[in-house]
């Protein structure tokens, strides 16, 4: 039986997929969920062609899905059922600690009679990152929360400076929402993803999803 991975394309994934395959789990696919348009991936705002690179570089298939944040569950769903009739049993997830996340997934698999599995769930937050990074895994910040980092940190390399430059009250994952990444290298990658950084895009989102300025860094 297979396994895929639900993924963002960032280092909580990357560093959840890697653990999954070295604990014996055969992982054969990517689910990338996308917005309606399809230019952009939900949450990090990657191009559908690096995420592509990025899937040949771990060797593994890159299934996509276009969603509205009120049909997110629907086609998320609907994917699962689509890997369970392939002969997939298991979902990979890169949560920590954060339980209602892990209530959504379970929920979700559960519909598609999938099992979830959450390598990194209730470790130290602070061990992660540094082992993600001790790892070998190499990562740029592509997205801030403006209520807790200047714009200065989006584009940065995620690494020990960052780390050490973080705010107190900002988590060192970002589990809380505050930065997301994009890793181009790692251990289970056969090579480097190559990308440029075009700028800086600033955003703010609908009333309704609380008007909250982000700042994304615009790759290609």
């Amino acid at each position: 039986m297979h396994a895929l991975c639900s993924f963002s394309g960032g280092k909580d994934s990357c560093l959840a997929l890697w653990r999954a395959q070295l604990q014996g789990y055969d992982v054969r696919a990517l689910l990338v969920m996308f917005e309606e348009s399809g230019e952009r991936s939900r949450s990090h705002a990657l191009p559908l062609s690096l995420l592509s690179k990025q899937a040949d570089a771990l060797n593994l298939e890159l299934v996509t899905r276009q969603a509205s944040w009120s049909s997110y569950e629907a086609e998320f769903t609907s994917a699962l059922r689509e890997f369970r009739s392939r002969n997939f049993s298991t979902a990979i997830f890169g949560d920590i600690d954060l339980q209602p996340h892990r209530d959504w997934e379970e929920k979700v698999c559960a519909s598609a009679n999938i099992e979830p599995v959450l390598p990194l769930w209730h470790q130290d937050r602070r061990e992660l990152a540094l082992q993600v990074i001790d790892a070998g895994f190499r990562a740029v910040v592509v997205c801030i929360d403006s209520r807790y980092l200047g714009d200065e940190f989006c584009g940065r390399e995620y690494d020990a400076a960052f780390i050490a430059d973080l705010p107190e009250d900002v988590d060192a994952c970002g589990e809380n929402g505050e930065f997301h990444t994009f890793v181009y290298d790692g251990p289970n990658f056969s090579q480097p993803v190559p990308f440029a950084i075009e700028g800086f895009e600033p955003y703010v989102a609908p009333a309704e999803f609380g008007g909250t300025r982000y700042v994304f860094a615009k790759l290609r």
